[in-house]
């Protein structure tokens, strides 16, 4: 399956994998949670809840997202893509921990303007070394390993989820959530040599070669 997958890739592959796994014991108990924990079983005030945590969520993340972008493009190379890359995922691990104490709504809303500030710091820089680093030739399968991989863990640790919360607790969820993102980071590490310290404009072919920058 990882035959012919470079390191960079396999790391982005695993981290990809275990955050999202760590998300997907999360997701679908998370509205459960507003109902009961927040709107105190009062199911129309936990739609109105989740509905807004959705906008603080989405509406943070669009808007932080471009500016970002073009930050982390200003040919600094991918150190800088590297550290948004890891600080985002670190942010985003705080998240959950913080539910595990909410009962307000506005808890929530901040803990979401959180999330989207970690996303849109991570997303931006995940996605460039993704497409930098992916095998020239293996785009596309490179591209559905991710997707499966990812898909399979999310949906798998989905179900475990909303098994454990029945026996074991909304609060539990949360702080697994937490420590698995928290893991996914120390798949980045060992392949911090590999970012480039410069990126050429004029390289077109990937993965971008550390030799390819070496007269910039």
């Amino acid at each position: 399956m990882f035959r012919g997958v470079n390191k960079v890739m396999k790391a982005y592959i695993y981290w990809d994998l275990v955050i999202n796994s760590a998300w997907g014991l999360l997701s679908p108990i998370f509205a459960i949670f507003i109902v009961q924990g927040v709107a105190f079983g009062n199911i129309a005030r936990g739609a109105e809840i989740v509905g807004f945590s959705a906008l603080f969520y989405w509406g943070t993340k669009s808007i932080l997202q471009i500016p970002i972008g073009n930050y982390l493009d200003k040919n600094h190379g991918e150190i800088d893509d590297f550290w948004f890359y890891v600080i985002g995922t670190i942010i985003t691990a705080i998240v959950p921990f913080g539910f595990a104490f909410s009962y307000l709504p506005w808890h929530i809303y901040i803990l979401q303007i959180l999330h989207a500030i970690g996303m849109s710091m991570l997303v931006p820089a995940s996605y460039a070394i993704f497409i930098r680093h992916t095998d020239k030739g293996r785009e596309a399968y490179e591209s559905g390993l991710d997707s499966t991989l990812l898909g399979l863990g999310a949906g798998v640790m989905g179900a475990v989820g909303g098994v454990m919360v029945g026996y074991l607790g909304f609060q539990l969820i949360f702080i697994l959530t937490g420590i698995f993102t928290l893991i996914s980071v120390l798949f980045l590490f060992p392949v911090r040599k590999d970012m480039l310290p410069k990126i050429p404009r004029n390289v077109h072919e990937f993965p971008v070669k550390k030799d390819a920058v070496k007269n910039i």
